[in-house]
């Protein structure tokens, strides 16, 4: 089963570049947003990884110190391909962790270390910094250089002023990870341990998400109020019903105080109503084979922002048919949705 297709809210760009030519050409760091305590029995370690996994570097991590995986935790996930800097936190009250010293490596370094009187938890840090090299950058054909730049101005303008659409990324769905859940879901095959199992059901729902998304995008009011919506505020997971009757949604929309959402499927009625949750139902029925399964995995309805507010974003070029992007996004996340607007990309993709 493959993905869907994404629409761009801005238009097809008319720009091409090959993304992830090399690890230094998607850098990414973990922003905190709090300090440490600097005492407790979680240790605390930064970490900057090179074409490793989260879960490579934590088996590293509980291989080096003797530890159990379930001591070791961290708050996102972060790209295979590329340089990622990310925090993670062992469980190791009175506990030897000397071990750490020969972790050194060339795809793996320690940044640095402190203490904390709680672990770390999924999704508790605040941010993550992108810086993004694209090579071999050219118009699509048929368009002048000139044309092709000065559309990318505007797309960048755009982008600040209004973010962009919140898509899951691909990585969410790996190589198959929607067909496996398919295959799950009609009983023809069942999936080896937690990970697995989590890795399909996330991209069921993800898939379920996008859907919603990429309807709102056709119809151009994936940033706007549509009737019944279950808005979000900006920076924080609470959300509320909206009503037509508040007169204040169209500027708070419009400096993005407040995002409108869609569904993360599970048990329980939608809180949408109206025009918002019929799309939704439609959407759903559409990938009836993930909607009707969802439920009977425990996952409960969710919503999760329509768009994503894109913070300092800067982009240079170096060196003619070269693209440095830099931007920071919240947590939960992905860097394709902000140049699933600027550009088409080839090459890897992970």
């Amino acid at each position: 089963m493959e993905t869907l297709s994404l629409p761009h809210s801005l238009g097809a760009p008319l720009l091409t570049g090959t993304f992830k030519q090399t690890p230094d050409d998607f850098v990414v760091d973990e922003v905190l947003g709090f300090e440490c305590s600097g005492e407790g029995e979680h240790l605390w370690v930064q970490i900057r990884k090179t074409g490793l996994s989260t879960p490579d570097v934590a088996e590293r991590l509980a291989h080096a110190t003797g530890l159990r995986q379930a001591d070791i935790s961290w708050s996102g996930l972060k790209d295979k391909q590329g340089v990622c800097t990310q925090w993670f936190s062992l469980h190791s009250p009175g506990k030897d962790v000397s071990g750490l010293t020969e972790l050194a490596a060339d795809e793996l370094c320690i940044v640095q270390q402190c203490r904390n009187h709680k672990k770390l938890r999924r999704g508790s840090h605040r941010a993550n910094q992108f810086r993004i090299r694209l090579r071999d950058v050219t118009p699509v054909e048929g368009v002048s250089t000139e044309t092709a730049w000065q559309d990318l101005q505007r797309r960048l303008q755009a982008i600040t002023q209004a973010g962009v659409p919140n898509y899951f990324g691909e990585q969410r769905f790996g190589q198959n990870n929607l067909s496996q859940a398919a295959a799950w879901f009609n009983g023809e095959r069942k999936p080896r341990g937690r990970l697995e199992r989590g890795m399909w059901l996330s991209a069921a729902r993800s898939a379920l998400f996008n859907g919603v998304l990429a309807r709102r995008v056709e119809q151009g009011n994936w940033d706007s109020y549509l009737a019944g919506d279950v808005m979000n505020l900006d920076g924080s997971g609470s959300v509320f019903v909206s009503s037509a009757d508040d007169m204040t949604l169209a500027q708070r929309l419009l400096t993005q105080d407040i995002h409108p959402t869609g569904p993360m499927w599970g048990q329980g009625e939608l809180i949408s109503t109206g025009a918002a949750a019929a799309l939704e139902h439609t959407v759903a029925a559409e990938l009836a084979v993930f909607s009707q399964a969802l439920p009977r995995f425990g996952l409960k309805q969710e919503r999760r922002s329509l768009r994503l507010p894109v913070k300092a974003l800067d982009c240079r070029r170096p060196e003619p048919g070269t693209l440095d992007i830099e931007f920071t996004l919240p947590t939960g996340a992905y860097a394709t949705a902000v140049l699933h607007e600027l550009i088409t990309r080839t090459g890897t993709s992970g």
